[in-house]
């Protein structure tokens, strides 16, 4: 019995960790929503502690924020964070790509073929959104890791955590699905080719594009 105490336990979290994350993503809970433990739990049928460490884990993806004497609320989505960490994105990513095409190796390139593989199979199940911005960081390392820039990577993954949310929201609602996976099959093929212009050309198109979407997206929720 001890052994399968943890697997349940983690379960009902992640099960909370999902209920949750789309009824922010999606704007049934609201932007600034105060989110009570003790209702949510009754809600949920679960004890306190599966909705305490879901709304950690949440808090970790941007989407929930703990304030002193508040508690946890959903975070207010802002058109002008977009703007600043997907520009940063784009500025930072494009050259951490340039200095990694140089250095990248066969097996660079046929673990970011297997990540992708796994990410396209993953878009079309609807139970594995959780995954996508796991595997999208992933496929981006792949090509990334090269450029032997540790501290900037992590600059990166800090980056695409507090950019998630956003991510998801694009994919989820504006169909970005489609987009998303023609331009990572193409900056694969870029890399390979080793062609640097056409690859950051198309880094920062996809980076940017969806920015514009999901201000767009953002905008709606606010007004």
């Amino acid at each position: 019995m001890s052994r399968t105490t943890p697997i349940v336990h983690k379960t009902r979290t992640q099960v909370v960790v999902e209920v949750l994350r789309e009824r922010i993503l999606s704007g049934e809970i609201a932007a600034g929503e105060p989110l009570r433990q003790s209702a949510l739990a009754e809600q949920l049928n679960v004890s306190r502690i599966p909705v305490r460490e879901a709304l950690l884990q949440l808090e970790a993806e941007g989407l929930v924020k703990f304030e002193a004497h508040k508690g946890a609320t959903a975070t207010v989505l802002s058109v002008e964070q977009v703007t600043e960490l997907f520009e940063l994105r784009a500025m930072i990513e494009t050259d951490l790509l340039a200095k990694a095409i140089p250095n990248l190796q066969d097996a660079d390139l046929q673990q970011a073929e297997k990540v992708l593989e796994q990410m396209e199979s993953a878009f079309k199940q609807e139970d594995a959104v959780a995954s996508w911005s796991d595997l999208n960081t992933r496929f981006h390392t792949c090509l990334y890791r090269a450029a032997n820039r540790p501290h900037t990577l992590e600059v990166v993954h800090g980056l695409n955590t507090n950019c998630d949310r956003y991510i998801r929201l694009q994919l989820l609602l504006a169909g970005g699905i489609p987009q998303a996976e023609q331009d990572h099959r193409d900056l694969l093929r870029h890399c390979r080719n080793k062609d640097i212009e056409k690859a950051t050309t198309l880094l920062r198109q996809h980076i940017l594009h969806a920015a514009t979407a999901i201000r767009e997206l953002v905008a709606q929720q606010v007004n």
